[in-house]
């Protein structure tokens, strides 16, 4: 027998004979329970790279796994195709952005086979593709009648070097999220999708997505950013009009002492106009608008602002208080408005002392008196409140309810909930995305296409430069039409929609992605959403799962779905990384699959990433562990080999073996049922490193018990087939010419997980006792043998121990073996 087995020979025979046999394929079973495995799927940029790997991996164990249990389980994949990079590959490389993707998808889908990968491939999907976009228009369409996508002119965030506009989610430290050039701000017309209708929805429902990271969820409610507090309406003196400004502490308005503006608050003109300050205005919007939003933001910066010659007047106390424009107020958030009260705002006093405004103490800590002449920065803190007229004396949580009171009773004001969430500007000036399915008339103004025109196909005689903006705005027969109502002449819109729209529903396509009548079927839906396990990148956690949460939720309203959330549980893998950073190109650490997998064989590879490290965490490659996991395989590989022959007519005979086996059969016969346990609970809370390591120690095991002369092949073919398919969702090419060897003809894949005997299972067990900064926070029941990286991932799995941890950081983790487990969290 040879010393290794031909993994190129095996696997590629497996792939062949999985696709024959359509093994994969799904169809809707009311008799079994459902299961919808999913990963985030791939942006086709032609290579896979390890961070798809180890994405790919961790789904497809935990769908074979289910399918074993009995489930009727979707696992498909497809490809979101549109994008800048597509585009900007064209620029570079003299190619049409269709031909590129299509090619990378070509490559990409046979790189996913050789991986062997369980993917129904009758379902998938490409965003690129006609058949596909046609119903992203139809949906966009459906937005528009019910008043969630309206077009108007706003200052945006502008990407020079991409040469199109950002939403507010893609900028990224002051940069673009793609290419990370700083970005500028723009007044240009837009499309928008009313997200902040559902901002409350979105807040809320978190609550009920138990089976979410809490890191995922606090990203996504500090986004959202709820806060309560009052509008307040000041009037502009001499005009008569009224600006209003929402704010968290009415009870700090006796000291608001000037006023501020955004440079881009539409007010602004009407001011300056015609005054000594009009010139001085443009010029400082004008240095403004060269600054990035977390500069003017951020409370390192100096504060810069410009008198704007007008006033408006406090309502509660009819003072005069003059009108800056300010650079650190943003249009975007809030009225872009503010009622400066530099007692009690750091960036207010900084403003205040820079251009000598007055500073009006009116809360002070209980027993103390403050100074505004000795203060050297605002005091921010609670207290009571002064200099507030009647409210003199009003602790500060009270003054909040009751000068919200007063301004409500006296038609100045009212209390109001505020979202720090903006809509979603999906505009994009670029030509490889989905045509916004819109037109222009002379006569009729905006009008919808009619569906029965879907799709608005892009054209493909475009030329891509990279320079003028989008080439669609240039190409006369894309741009010219007739208009849907009138039928009189029209043009198109030529801007594109935000590819992260098409992100935002493709897996309700999966349920029926060759439905014809509609973006998907109800009946199908119903059956398979919500997906049960999604797993993807933390990096989303803001732009594409907040998007998507937003689509399933209008769906719903229209009764598309029944659905509100789309996810039910979600796993975030670590990182793959080199030499202690992130894989890339300029640091020369990228390790390439195909190689790994020409060389070892992709189980090896699949192998190694689920077993160097839990998948929540990062995970540093090892070329020496990859050996490791490829030796690993060959054991198993030459265990089963030499014992085929001898454990062949052993299957009937497991049931009676009970009472007749020696010390070591018993050994034998316990590993093998300690070891379904473990593998069966560490796959369930996903930590596969333990549920391989599991498998290595019942290896080692039989390898000892193999070379006894005195044999049982009953406890051996029992000990056989529970090994084969333990690994089968690990590694499931060998694990699969294993099972045929063994005598099988249905695929291992098809077959009943093994089942565990707890009698036989059973172990000495202690209580293992978990803490949080040395607070007792759960106890729990486990093997006396239990191994210590097993500790660590029971305390960290517990609920209880979730709870308590949430966002903190974990500082260190102090084990005492088969005894206690302490866990030192981050004070906040």
């Amino acid at each position: 027998m040879a010393d290794r087995y031909d993994h190129k020979e095996i696997e590629a025979k497996w792939q062949k004979r999985w696709a024959e046999q359509d093994i994969y394929r799904t169809y809707e079973d009311a008799s079994k329970p459902k299961k919808y495995i999913l990963e985030m799927f791939p942006y086709p940029s032609g290579a896979l790279h390890m961070g798809h790997v180890r994405n790919y991996s961790i789904g497809d164990v935990v769908a074979r796994y289910n399918k074993m249990n009995g489930y009727n389980v979707l696992h498909p994949i497809g490809y979101d195709a549109f994008g800048m990079p597509a585009e900007n590959a064209a620029i570079a490389r003299g190619i049409h952005p269709k031909k590129w993707t299509f090619s990378n998808i070509e490559s990409m889908r046979e790189q996913l086979k050789q991986m062997g990968l369980s993917y129904d491939w009758s379902r998938e999907v490409n965003t690129a593709d006609p058949d596909y976009y046609r119903w992203g228009q139809w949906l966009f369409l459906k937005f528009y009648e019910r008043g969630l996508a309206y077009r108007k002119k706003a200052t945006v965030n502008w990407c020079p070097s991409c040469q199109t506009v950002l939403a507010n989610e893609q900028v990224e430290a002051g940069g673009c999220w793609r290419c990370g050039e700083v970005a500028e701000q723009r007044e240009l017309e837009q499309w928008f999708f009313k997200i902040t209708d559902y901002a409350e929805r979105l807040l809320y429902d978190l609550d009920d997505l138990n089976g979410w990271p809490e890191r995922v969820k606090i990203m996504q409610r500090n986004w959202i950013g709820r806060s309560e507090g009052a509008y307040v309406d000041f009037e502009i003196k001499g005009v008569g009009e009224k600006v209003t400004v929402f704010t968290t502490r009415p009870d700090t308005l006796y000291g608001s002492t000037f006023f501020l503006l955004a440079p881009e608050h539409p007010l602004v003109d009407q001011l300056v106009a015609g005054t000594e300050y009009e010139a001085g205005a443009k010029e400082f919007r004008r240095k403004v608008a060269a600054e990035t939003e977390i500069d003017r933001t951020s409370a390192e910066e100096e504060k810069n602002g410009f008198f704007t010659g007008a006033y408006v007047i406090n309502p509660v106390n009819g003072e005069e208080i003059p009108v800056y424009l300010a650079d650190y107020v943003l249009m975007g958030y809030g009225t872009g408005a503010v009622m400066a009260v530099p007692a009690h705002d750091q960036r207010d006093f900084e403003f205040a002392v820079k251009y000598d405004l007055p500073i009006r103490v009116v809360i002070e800590p209980e027993g103390e008196r403050l100074d505004s002449s000795m203060m050297k920065q605002a005091y921010e803190g609670e207290g009571v409140m002064v200099n507030s007229g009647p409210f003199d004396g009003t602790p500060q949580a009270q003054g909040v309810v009751r000068v919200t009171e007063y301004l409500n009773e006296r038609g100045l004001g009212e209390a109001a909930v505020n979202y720090r969430l903006r809509d979603w500007l999906i505009s994009r000036q670029r030509y490889w995305g989905n045509p916004i399915p819109m037109v222009y008339c002379d006569n009729c103004g905006v009008v919808p296409a009619k569906e029965e025109d879907l799709p608005i196909k892009l054209p493909d005689d475009v030329e891509i430069t990279g320079s003028g903006g989008s080439p669609l705005a240039r190409h006369e027969s894309f741009i010219h039409t007739t208009c849907p109502a009138c039928g009189g002449a029209a043009r198109r819109e030529t801007d594109t929609m935000d590819t992260f729209i098409d992100s935002s529903w493709y897996f309700l396509r999966y349920c029926s992605p060759h439905d014809e009548t509609l973006p998907f079927a109800k009946e199908a839906v119903d059956y398979w959403m919500p997906v049960d396990q999604y797993i993807g990148g933390i990096e989303h956690a803001v732009l594409h799962l907040l998007y998507s949460r937003f689509f399933t939720k209008v769906l719903s309203d229209m009764g598309l779905v029944d659905v509100i959330e789309p996810f039910t549980n979600l796993l975030t893998q670590g990182m793959v990384i080199k030499d202690g950073a992130k894989m890339s190109k300029s640091k020369g650490n990228v390790v390439d699959p195909g190689k790994i997998i020409s060389r070892y064989g992709a189980d090896t590879a699949r192998l190694f990433i689920l077993f160097a490290a839990p998948p929540e965490k990062e995970l540093e490659w090892s070329d020496r562990g990859v050996e490791g996991s490829y030796r690993f395989l060959n054991r198993v590989w030459r265990l089963v080999e030499d014992n085929k022959r001898f454990v062949a007519g052993a299957a009937a005979a497991r049931a009676g073996f009970a009472d007749t086996l020696d010390q070591d059969e018993r050994e034998v016969r316990f590993m093998v049922h300690r070891t379904i346990k473990r593998v069966t609970e560490d796959i369930g809370r996903f930590s596969f490193n333990t549920a391989i390591s599991a498998v290595m120690e019942l290896v080692n095991t039989l390898y000892r018990y193999n070379e006894s002369a005195q044999r049982n092949p009953a406890v051996m073919r029992e000990a056989i087939d529970s090994l084969v398919l333990l690994l089968a969702p690990f590694a499931p090419h060998l694990i699969e010419e294993l099972w045929e060897g063994l005598g099988n003809t249905d695929s291992v894949h098809l077959q009943t997980w093994p089942a565990f005997d707890p009698e036989l299972a059973k172990s000495e067990e202690v209580t293992l006792v978990v803490q949080i900064n040395g607070k007792v926070r759960d106890k729990i029941t486990v093997a006396a043998d239990i191994a210590e990286d097993e500790m660590k991932e029971i305390a960290l799995a517990s609920d209880k121990v979730k709870a308590h941890v949430g966002g903190k950081v974990v500082q260190n983790i102090f084990i005492v073996p088969g005894r206690l487990v302490n866990i030192v969290i981050k004070q906040s």
